[in-house]
């Protein structure tokens, strides 16, 4: 497969923070949105973002801990938003394009890990949902307040997208094989194929999206995965030590704030990044949660797949922009 999937030599790294990604960036008059921009690295990036000069809009589901949580931050406003709840998503892209403002940057950033199996909706599987069908129809019902400011999508996936391709045949799990880990993985590999269908229908029109995997970081994400999974994974040690390997919220958040704001990607998109660069392919080999290996998996960007998973998604959420 022909792919833009290599390094283009950002000067960045696993340690870069988002004070060194967006040094002498000015986003003055510039307006984000933020999923999820209250917590873990979603407000680490928040904080950024609105440090850099931009308005920043915060969609929570849990408003009141959100409206705690950015108090004192200058120019973050908080909404409602509930990404497993499609009226929800539709109230929330309603109140925003009644408000007849543009999008520059809007960061998928909100999402769920490693749950116990729960049905949303009309019974989807609560990763699915709420990682990829939410933000999916979110970003479809934004549509006419993204594409006249040219703006950039990232969604934010995870090398977790190694543990599993779409399931075609029944995403939703209703076989009874239910699997925490290659659950959340699916839902990362549908969020790397929405980046890439996205930025291809989107860029006549200036719109150019990414996504990215952004290190392993101990966050509220980690809420369902117990003490001796950690310890089993190698995540902590028997002192509850992080792995050396874990990178801070600064750090964290420092891939999604590059890939939404450097010039450096000018003219590009549809790519996955990580360490504030491109990535590049995997090596050979199989991930498993204990090694998680860096890169994109080929089934992550393939351009066909990515159309299926659009359509499949159009589909479920009656929602398509492009239709």
């Amino acid at each position: 497969m022909t792919t833009a999937q290599h390094k283009i030599g950002s000067g960045f790294g696993r340690r870069s923070t988002t004070d060194d990604v967006l040094r002498g960036n000015d986003l003055s008059g510039k307006l984000a949105i933020v999923t999820g921009g209250y917590s873990g690295l979603g407000l680490e990036t928040t904080h950024a973002l609105a440090e850099a000069g931009a308005r920043v809009i915060v969609p929570a589901r849990r408003r009141e801990v959100a409206e705690k949580a950015v108090d004192g931050i200058e120019g973050v406003e908080v909404d409602e938003l509930d990404l497993s709840d499609l009226v929800s998503v539709r109230g929330f892209a309603q109140r925003f394009l009644a408000s007849d403002r543009t999008i520059d940057i809007l960061i998928n950033s909100a999402g769920i890990m490693a749950c116990p199996e729960t049905r949303v909706g009309p019974g989807w599987e609560n990763h699915f949902a709420t990682n990829h069908l939410g933000h999916f129809a979110l970003v479809n019902r934004l549509w006419p307040a993204l594409a006249p400011g040219g703006a950039r999508v990232v969604s934010v996936s995870s090398r977790g997208h190694h543990l599993s391709d779409i399931r075609w045949d029944d995403p939703h799990w209703e076989d009874g094989t239910y699997d925490k880990w290659q659950a959340y993985g699916q839902s990362k590999t549908a969020n790397v194929l929405f980046a890439v269908h996205l930025d291809r229908l989107g860029r006549e029109s200036g719109v150019r999206a990414f996504s990215l995997h952004p290190g392993e970081i101990r966050t509220e994400l980690v809420r369902h995965v117990s003490r001796e999974e950690m310890l089993e994974l190698g995540w902590i040690d028997a002192d509850g030590t992080l792995s050396g390997s874990f990178k801070t919220p600064e750090q964290g958040a420092a891939t999604q704030v590059w890939a939404a704001t450097s010039s450096q990607l000018d003219g590009m998109g549809g790519v996955y990044c990580e360490d504030c660069d491109i990535a590049e392919p995997p090596p050979a080999g199989h991930a498993s949660l204990g090694d998680m290996l860096p890169g994109v998996r080929d089934y992550a960007i393939d351009p066909a797949a990515a159309a299926r998973l659009w359509a499949l998604s159009a589909e479920l959420t009656g929602v398509n922009a492009f239709a």
